[in-house]
């Protein structure tokens, strides 16, 4: 049964509730579940909550990883949650300095250099920099007890970015533009310089001198991420004012963006269509902000009402993850709505 979600463009208490139980709902729920999981032997052959003990739930690491953010960001907007104790306790239990633990030594083991690169990684930057820019003791306690796996991964992204030579373009998890995007969150939260530098290094190096995006292309039938958006809106920060609007005019054509259509939300790929469409407004309202363009910010409006009422689908195809995506949309929105003002 599809529930509608009856809410407006605004992140208030009431829709911070509902997102979060969402996540609450299959944070601890180990089955079904799609491990990412070389095997190197048979003692590896084991249950995702003793590979992951910190990041086991919501159907694979990376939507538990952003889930936790989901929550982490709705309990320090919304510190009166009914659920807040609900995700305090599994905050606690989850970002435990002995779970954390596993989690870094399962990085550290043989064949494990590409696991989650760059999508998960890039989720559990988000995490922490959002622990670490909430002044409470218990966002310090978490943030860290987490700090290890962000240093873990902080060292992954240093040594793979230098030589990764092409951009991944497509419009699920490997896109190279996502994932430097919330990395350079994370460096820009916590004043690391060095990664902050890699990251504006190779955005421009990738970006720089595209021209022409396809973007009548996309959407592609199971993305949920715009590869052309996402690469603008990263080049939107990463490029001055005067260089981001020279290269926007000969990047972005002029192309008529619709919202994706989503005609079965049981479908786990087809699904993703709904995040595209939350991506999308996320970017948009980044791009009007960039070009003081207030048209962008109502077409990203058009794309989030197209997919905002019907994340609480009754499916746990989306259910478990596309609760992050209209978070981080309605951050962006608001976001957009502050500089315009």
């Amino acid at each position: 049964m599809v529930h509608v979600l009856a809410v407006a463009l605004s992140l208030d208490a009431g829709a911070a509730s509902h997102f979060a139980r969402l996540a609450l709902r299959c944070a601890r729920q180990e089955y079904p579940n799609k491990l990412d999981h070389v095997m190197n032997g048979a003692q590896e052959v084991l249950s995702p909550r003793a590979l992951h003990p910190a990041f086991y739930g919501c159907f694979d690491w990376h939507s538990t990883v952003h889930g936790h953010w989901m929550l982490a960001r709705l309990l320090r907007q919304f510190p009166q949650l009914p659920e807040a104790a609900e995700i305090r306790a599994l905050l606690d239990e989850h970002l435990a300095p002995e779970a954390v633990a596993v989690e870094v030594a399962y990085f550290g083991q043989p064949n494990r250099k590409s696991f989650e690169r760059t999508y998960g990684w890039a989720w559990l930057l988000k995490l922490e920099a959002e622990l670490r820019a909430w002044d409470s003791p218990e966002a310090r306690r978490w943030a860290e007890a987490l700090q290890p796996l962000a240093d873990t991964v902080t060292r992954a992204f240093l040594d793979f970015l230098p030589r990764q030579t092409y951009p991944i373009r497509t419009g699920v998890h490997p896109n190279t533009a996502f994932g430097l995007s919330l990395a350079l969150d994370y460096a820009q939260a916590v004043h690391d310089g060095k990664l902050g530098a890699l990251v504006a290094e190779r955005a421009r190096t990738y970006f720089a001198k595209d021209t022409e995006a396809p973007l009548k292309w996309e959407p592609g039938g199971e993305d949920f991420l715009s590869p052309s958006l996402e690469e603008a809106a990263l080049m939107a920060r990463v490029l001055s004012p005067h260089e981001f609007r020279a290269w926007v005019k000969a990047f972005l054509p002029v192309a008529r963006l619709t919202p994706a259509i989503v005609s079965d939300r049981t479908d786990p790929k087809i699904v993703h269509l709904d995040g595209l469409n939350l991506s999308r407004a996320r970017c948009l309202y980044a791009l009007s902000a960039a070009l003081r363009r207030p048209a962008l910010a109502r077409l990203g409006d058009t794309h989030a009402q197209a997919s905002l009422p019907f994340i609480a689908s009754g499916s746990y195809e989306g259910e478990h993850w596309l609760g992050t995506f209209a978070v981080q949309m309605l951050d962006a929105r608001e976001q957009g709505a502050q500089h315009s003002r």
